[in-house]
């Protein structure tokens, strides 16, 4: 089995917008690999002119909010360092069991890398002046313009995903006997200077690679 792997292009965003942007990029992808009936939910940011679609599955976004939260948490303990979520399908396959390995295996036959360069905490950045009477804030035309920069920016990541999933289809397995609105998943932490994240990738790439070699 083949996995086939989506870069999403980079995004640089400010701490304040992680949680809008990874629901908008996260939700847009578990939906359109969504399984049988789905209760689509319309989803309208609140920081940018974007409307999104959720599978309408109360366990899929508690699952989805908490990773979110984690991604949010390690971006604030590691600040300038570019940060990666991985979401992954995987078919989960029974092995014989050996000394050295477990009895079920994940196949991964799809990956999604959601990069995200997150901006220093800017100091005082309310935009209004106790000490002058000027009310005019000299930054707000550079956030604005940078505001619709990222929306431009995150509108790209959602067509590219959605070219990924109208052209990409041979790889995806049959569908499970297993309840819930979407083929398993996980979603995976990592930010650029992990060597803990190095390994991970080398691990996956052997255990994605094994199948097709065997075949």
């Amino acid at each position: 089995m083949n996995c086939e792997i989506c870069q999403l292009k980079e995004l640089d965003v400010e701490h304040f917008e992680i949680r809008e942007v990874l629901r908008c990029i996260l939700h847009t992808i578990l939906f359109h690999r969504a399984l049988g009936l789905v209760r689509p939910k319309d989803i309208d940011l609140e920081l940018f002119e974007i409307t999104y679609v959720q599978c309408g599955d109360v366990e899929l976004e508690r699952k989805t909010d908490e990773k979110i939260e984690q991604f949010i948490d390690r971006a604030e303990k590691h600040p300038n360092k570019k940060n990666q979520i991985c979401l992954s399908f995987y078919e989960v396959k029974n092995k014989q069991p050996t000394w050295f390995t477990n009895k079920v295996e994940r196949l991964y036959w799809e990956q999604w890398y959601i990069n995200l360069n997150v901006a220093q905490h800017q100091k005082g950045h309310s935009g209004k002046s106790t000490s002058s009477k000027i009310v005019v804030d000299p930054g707000a035309e550079e956030r604005t313009a940078r505001r619709a920069a990222l929306e431009a920016s995150l509108r790209d990541v959602l067509f590219q995903i959605i070219r990924f999933v109208n052209e990409k289809k041979d790889h995806i397995p049959p569908v499970p006997n297993l309840e819930g609105v979407s083929f398993p998943y996980e979603i995976t932490i990592s930010s650029s200077s992990d060597s803990a994240f190095g390994m991970e990738m080398f691990k996956r790439m052997l255990q994605t690679g094994n199948p097709t070699m065997l075949s």
